[in-house]
């Protein structure tokens, strides 16, 4: 079932912001279910893909079809039921506590006056336990390490029970065994309650344990994609990002290790 679809979607960004940067995506299709790593050089257009279709950016040209609509007819309460979108460092003006960050999750279920149900209370309180977080739901969100402020807004995600998760870089303050909980996690959503991840990343290793399908993007551009088996290969790291390396699939599985060969 196609979950996602982009048609002729092309977008730059003010020249005052960027005169030479324009992102091209003719087709794209994600499927209910996909685990799709988005990969390839700064600058490339990886963040500007992932604001696209978390309506934080709108496009000069082309449509984003979300559950079978065109996101511009989706009011903003019920994109926010469909997509959570976590930034790459989420920066916050008021002093927030983490409970209170992660009951944003809930806003789209909150009536007109913002009180929130236990169902709502439910939610955050799972959110916190899963990311290992519960003990700090009092403290302010500029009280803790910025690995532990990521896990807060991934559990804001978690809260807002949406069917699809944009991640920009989610790993990039982890400590290795968060990165593994989160990963491991996010998984296991998406092969037990279908939940879409789209994942924005600069780490092969994570990617090759992890997603089920990858992009590779370059100057704007989705240059290769498919399923990882199929293109994760050095050629196409060579091709993309110009380092050498050896890649292994563990026998009869989807998982690959990623050695990269300095040169």
């Amino acid at each position: 079932m196609t979950i996602i679809e982009i048609n002729n979607l092309e977008f730059t960004y003010n020249k005052s912001v960027d005169k030479s940067f324009q992102l091209s995506v003719p087709s794209w299709i994600v499927e209910k279910g996909s685990f799709f790593s988005i990969i390839g050089p700064n600058g490339c257009g990886k963040s500007t893909l992932l604001k696209l279709i978390a309506g934080l950016l709108t496009p000069n040209k082309g449509s984003i079809i979300v559950a079978g609509k065109n996101i511009e007819n989706i009011s903003k309460k019920n994109y926010s039921k469909i997509i959570a979108y976590v930034p790459q460092s989420a920066v916050t003006i008021f002093p927030f506590s983490v409970y209170e960050i992660v009951m944003m999750g809930r806003t789209p279920y909150m009536n007109y006056m913002g009180f929130d149900k236990q169902e709502d209370r439910g939610a955050v309180e799972s959110a916190l336990e899963t990311m290992q977080l519960s003990h700090l739901q009092n403290k302010g969100i500029n009280e803790i390490s910025g690995g532990e402020a990521q896990r807060v807004f991934i559990a804001r995600a978690l809260a807002q029970k949406a069917e699809i998760i944009l991640l920009d870089e989610p790993n990039s303050h982890l400590d290795l065994h968060h990165q593994i909980v989160i990963f491991d996690l996010l998984t296991k959503l998406s092969e037990k309650n279908g939940l879409t991840i789209i994942a924005v990343s600069h780490d092969l290793n994570m990617v090759g344990i992890y997603s089920k399908e990858i992009i590779f993007m370059n100057e704007g551009e989705i240059v290769i994609q498919g399923n990882k088996k199929d293109i994760l290969i050095k050629e196409n790291i060579k091709r993309v990002f110009d380092v050498n390396t050896e890649i292994t699939f563990k026998s009869n599985s989807n998982v690959a290790n990623v050695l990269i060969n300095p040169q």
